[in-house]
């Protein structure tokens, strides 16, 4: 059931990275700055390395969502993953970005309830990781339309050609720091998993990501990342705002920001929503209107949906789980 775990995990590492591939290069890949292939390739290399710098993040998920690892076993972890990967290949499949992180609260918290009842949950954890969930997006549309100010402010008597072109070379750096920052956060919610696992079966004595777990969270990421999810990429790079070389540069820039902010704090964001939170905000800074607010709606509908379906699929995958392994 450890080894289960593990593999799903992995696989929930693997899927968030393909699924998530469109928060590091999609505004860099639709405004042509850099041709799709090396984008894949650059954001798959700076994800490893993101994932390997702390594990902060990490200990929040696998300390913050259970009041006790004595409340958890491999069987409550396989139905929240089941859960969350189920919510992950569906949302991919018709192109909605959704939140990795999101699906995962949900489907812990779903399984947790149905085997433990609300003892097993730390509600104070779980409240302060929805609130930066909730607030981190939110954050990004408003420094995103600040940062795009400024740009405008700075730029704003040079030629659009001009502009354009030396933004596009400037779109590799913000395309590299934004890959870098979403593996710092989103890699470790596997690494968190695995741990929280090790620890309630007694194999770890301590909260703390033993190496080989980051290197296989840190790998499996990547491999997901070079993978590429090209449905999702064309939703955020292209359907919610029509992105510039500077304006793709703002929200490259204002999302690492946020995401790294993030980590540093040890709090899990949805580097989903992050994304889309600063594409609306930059293209705010253009014009309301060039905002296409009817797909924001849907992706705001997938945000809100997404820990209620996934907790409710983590208690069914409990019990079938249960059901199996008895």
């Amino acid at each position: 059931m450890l080894i289960t775990v593990v593999a799903l995990a992995l696989l929930f590492d693997y899927i968030n990275g393909f699924h998530d591939t469109a928060n590091a290069i999609a505004t860099s890949v639709s405004t042509r700055a850099i041709p799709p292939k090396i984008a894949i390739l650059m954001a798959a290399c700076l994800n490893f390395l993101g994932a390997m710098y702390s594990t902060g993040v990490a200990k929040t998920i696998g300390g913050d969502i259970v009041s006790s690892a004595q409340h958890v076993d491999e069987k409550v972890i396989i139905a929240a993953l089941i859960g969350a990967i189920i919510w992950n290949l569906t949302t991919w499949w018709f192109g909605i970005p959704s939140s990795s992180s999101h699906a995962l609260v949900g489907g812990i918290v779903g399984a947790v309830m149905v085997s433990a009842g609300a003892i097993g949950l730390n509600f104070y954890g779980i409240f302060k990781i929805i609130l930066s969930l909730i607030f981190s997006p939110i954050i990004a549309m408003a420094t995103g339309f600040v940062i795009m100010m400024l740009l405008y402010w700075i730029f704003g008597n040079f030629s659009p050609s001009t502009i354009n072109n030396k933004f596009k070379r400037m779109q590799i750096l913000s395309a590299a720091l934004m890959s870098f920052s979403h593996g710092s956060n989103d890699a470790q919610k596997a690494m968190g998993i695995i741990t929280l696992a090790l620890l309630s079966g007694g194999y770890i004595d301590s909260l703390e990501v033993p190496t080989w777990v980051k290197i296989a969270a840190a790998t499996s990421m990547g491999c997901g990342t070079a993978a590429g999810g090209w449905k999702i990429i064309k939703t955020m790079g292209g359907k919610i705002f029509k992105l510039e070389p500077i304006s793709g540069f703002a929200a490259d820039l204002n999302s690492s920001i946020v995401v790294f902010s993030a980590t540093l704090m040890h709090l899990p964001v949805s580097t989903t929503h992050v994304v889309s939170g600063s594409i609306m905000g930059v293209g705010s800074a253009k014009r309301i209107r060039a905002v296409r607010w009817g797909v924001a709606q849907q992706m705001l509908v997938a945000w809100v949906l997404t820990i209620p379906c996934t907790a409710a699929m983590g208690a069914v995958a409990y019990f079938i789980v249960k059901f199996i392994f008895s």
